[in-house]
């Protein structure tokens, strides 16, 4: 299975390990220099999506906005899933955060569906998950924060509300942090993740 491309900080072997995932248009070194701050000392993976939507980076296709191509989503979450099972063996961490914004929490979110084991720690900015997840008992435990605008036209605060519900029932430790605005980040969000990640 092919690799992603990824921007990497090193910590010592065992660290904590962080994997930051972009949104639409970004690349791998976006959400670096964020990481550090969430998490200092952690070792960050951020892979580069491999999909190109008109020249902006994806990590996985669609067909409009908001209209998933699922089979290339679920192909995605397969490779996304080897992925970071690969760089937990590599780096020996016991403890494995992820954190996502946008189209990069969509993936993290499919991730948590499918493979649920791999992650402790969860922060899903802005997702948007335009279906309903199958049951999945093995996200009991796993600690999820998601961070939402009010008036985000890109993920309806419906659809979080959707998501944040269906986490609750699969048995995971569920925080939403809602600021008034659309899909831009805000300071907010920042300090609900840095607690997360601290704690």
């Amino acid at each position: 299975m092919e690799n992603y491309h990824f921007a990497e900080i090193a910590a010592p072997q065992g660290a904590p390990l962080l994997f930051l995932f972009h949104g639409t248009g970004g690349d791998e070194n976006n959400l670096v220099d964020l990481g550090r701050q969430l998490a200092p000392g952690a070792h960050l993976i951020s892979p580069r999506g491999d999909v190109s939507e008109g020249g902006a980076l994806r990590f996985f296709r669609r067909t409009g906005e908001g209209v998933y191509d699922m089979a290339d989503f679920a192909r995605a979450t397969t490779k996304m899933s080897a992925f970071i099972a690969a760089q937990i063996a590599r780096t020996g961490a016991t403890e494995v955060a992820a954190l996502g914004y946008s189209n990069g929490a969509n993936i993290l979110a499919s991730v948590l569906f499918t493979a649920p084991q791999l992650i402790g720690k969860a922060v899903l900015m802005h997702p948007l998950i335009p279906f309903e997840p199958e049951p999945q008992p093995g996200l009991g435990g796993r600690q999820v924060l998601i961070t939402a605008g009010r008036r985000d036209p890109i993920s309806p605060a419906p659809l979080t509300e959707r998501l944040a519900a269906y986490l609750a029932a699969q048995g995971a430790a569920v925080e939403t942090v809602w600021h008034d605005g659309g899909h831009e980040l805000r300071q907010p969000e920042f300090e609900a993740a840095h607690r997360l990640l601290e704690a």
